[in-house]
């Protein structure tokens, strides 16, 4: 029988409402011990997912006005016997009520257990129950529609399918050893090379989507740089549709790096306004231009701002290495004034740059709840951010995108088996070499759904999760 295991499922913040989840073998049997219906029902007699009205009492002493659920396993989210409380949501009464069962027979639960005794008990495999962080963290509707591809299973019948296809082959291979007089290898290995390489393909493809995958997310890692005062602040304020950083006409106002995580259409950014990059004595600035020219480095794309009312500068000039080298969008910003500066200029010394004029003036951006006809350039910038980083449409859409570290190195391994299978057919091995290596493919797929996996993997797996999951 396994322990009840107890904690608060919602945020640890002051709300409304909050929620505390039991789980085990004698749960509704804890939660009868405080739980007191007005009607005097015991919860051990009412019909499994119901709901129901009434209060925490303990030696006389009410604690709270709550609602409880109960759930007879084995339809919940572990698979067992499930109560939660629905209290309200302030720290202390939360906190007041998870010691009080605690007191009377359940354990606090460790982070992830719940999705932990649901992966153990069958209810969902491990990339479905990893997935569940992705859907909690997801900072956009493309990070959120994928992630909920995964919990649904979509990435588990993707690897579940490549798995069978393998162990086909296996099983065939081992037939064939066994009883040769009945099952000829003959043209075997040219038709297992064709078969291998589809395969190949598809974990390629697969592996090939982490990185769209992380951007989507993490969001993308995207640095504001130019000279002082072209207007890096107030494009910021801009799109994050809020008065976020500092704008004066004086020259250096941002010093330091500021961070904000904003929403483009379906893109996620993590966008760093920066120093304004120019030479200059100023010991606090130096340093702010040094971090400026260092996020840059780690930064998934740059936005490079430009005074439209100036011609180029050798500032632009000095920094085309380091743009030339990244996904680069150049921002004209012309503040209403007849721009000095054209795209053709522009791409002839940054060609790979792709050029949008803006306008992000202080009073432009301050209208912006006004008329967003204002700034039309915004969804210019998202179409051309989407183009850089997901070319491929349905990639946005349909396609499963790995997300995960520790998937992407199973299926790296995986297909590095299978290219030994490759290998092995072309040097003529025999074919107990080629099943050897297919089962390696077949393990490391295993080890990404959960199918083959130890228990010191499945515990630092869900210590990562937080403690009401």
């Amino acid at each position: 029988m396994s322990e009840i295991i107890a904690a608060i499922a919602t945020g640890m913040t002051q709300a409304g409402i909050g929620i505390i989840r039991i789980s085990g073998e004698g749960s509704i049997g804890i939660a009868d011990q405080v739980f007191v219906s007005p009607s005097g029902k015991k919860l051990r007699d009412v019909k499994t997912h119901t709901i129901h009205y009434g209060h925490i009492v303990w030696q006389e002493e009410v604690f709270d006005e709550v609602l409880v659920s109960v759930m007879h396993g084995p339809h919940t989210f572990t698979g067992e016997e499930t109560v939660e409380i629905n209290c309200h949501g302030g720290l202390y009464i939360l906190k007041k009520i998870l010691d009080l069962l605690c007191s009377i027979g359940a354990r606090l639960a460790e982070p992830g257990e719940f999705s932990k005794r649901a992966f153990l008990n069958g209810k969902k495999d491990l990339s479905e129950s990893e997935a569940i962080m992705d859907v909690i963290g997801a900072g956009s509707d493309a990070a959120l529609r994928n992630s909920m591809k995964m919990l649904q299973g979509g990435l588990y019948e993707g690897i579940k399918n490549l798995r069978e296809e393998i162990l086909f082959e296996i099983a065939f291979i081992e037939s064939a050893l066994d009883d040769p007089e009945h099952i000829s290898l003959d043209g075997y290995q040219e038709k297992l090379s064709e078969k291998v390489a589809r395969l190949q393909s598809k974990i390629k493809m697969l592996i090939d989507s982490y990185k769209r995958g992380s951007l989507q997310r993490e969001g993308i890692g995207t640095v504001l740089l130019g000279r002082p005062n072209a207007g890096k602040s107030s494009i910021l304020n801009v799109l994050a549709r809020k008065d976020r950083a500092i704008v004066t006409d004086i020259p250096g106002t941002t010093r330091d790096t500021l961070e904000e995580t904003i929403l483009l259409g379906n893109l996620s950014l993590r966008l760093y306004d920066t120093a304004g990059l120019r030479e200059t004595e100023d010991t606090v600035e130096k340093i702010g231009v040094d971090k400026a020219l260092e996020t840059a480095k780690e930064a998934d794309l740059i936005l490079y701002v430009i005074d439209g009312g100036e011609a180029l500068t050798t500032d632009f000039e000095e920094m085309l290495p380091t743009l030339s080298e990244k996904n680069c969008i150049v921002l004209v910003n012309k503040f209403d004034l007849e721009s000095k500066v054209t795209a053709e200029e522009i791409r002839e010394k940054l060609p790979t740059a792709k050029v949008l004029s803006v306008c992000a003036s202080k009073e432009k951006w301050e209208a912006l709840n006004a008329s967003l006809q204002e700034f039309s350039w915004v969804k210019e910038l998202e179409d051309l951010i989407t183009d850089l980083f997901f070319k491929e449409g349905a990639s946005m859409n349909d396609e499963i995108l790995i997300t995960n570290l520790r998937h992407k190195r199973e299926l790296e391994e995986a297909k590095q088996a299978l290219s030994q299978v490759q290998n092995s057919i072309e040097m003529d091995m025999p074919e107990d070499f080629l099943s050897i290596d297919l089962m390696a493919a077949y393990s490391h797929l295993g080890f990404i759904i959960g199918e083959e996996v130890d228990d010191d993997l499945v515990d630092e797996i869900f210590s990562k999760f937080c403690m009401g999951k």
